[in-house]
């Protein structure tokens, strides 16, 4: 296991944490308790935040993972780690302007959706590359 990915994913995953929390406190300044999930808007947004996260966590996660694998070194793992730090800062930004204009959201949803890309055709590559390798 490469340290520096499992710290990546731990910030990614600290990142969720701070989503879900985001909610937490929505609810609490709008009064609203769970299970509602609507009657607030920006309680609405913070859920919004924090699902659109999860969704977006199982395909970071896996790419990341096999990028970090299949990419030959040392940059599997420095590539892994800058392409994390940005779907991390992607996922900030989105955050930030959802949760003050959901049509503002559009650049954070694109850093981090660029992210992913750049990490999945790379694990594509690495996968190719050691295949043609014999591996």
């Amino acid at each position: 296991m490469d340290p520096v990915i499992a710290l990546v994913t731990l910030a990614a995953l600290g990142f969720y944490f701070v989503t879900v929390m985001g909610v937490g406190a929505g609810r609490r300044a709008s009064g609203i308790s769970a299970p509602t999930m609507t009657g607030h808007p920006q309680l609405e947004r913070a859920v919004r935040v924090q699902m659109n996260t999860l969704e977006w966590l199982p395909i970071f996660l896996a790419t990341l993972w096999l990028f970090a694998v299949l990419v030959p070194a040392p940059y599997g793992r420095w590539g892994g780690l800058v392409l994390g730090l940005i779907w991390i800062v992607g996922r900030y930004i989105y955050m930030t302007a959802y949760m003050a204009d959901p049509a503002k959201r559009s650049a954070g949803f694109g850093i981090q959706g660029l992210s992913c890309v750049v990490l999945f055709v790379g694990a594509i590559v690495g996968a190719g590359l050691k295949l043609a390798q014999g591996g």
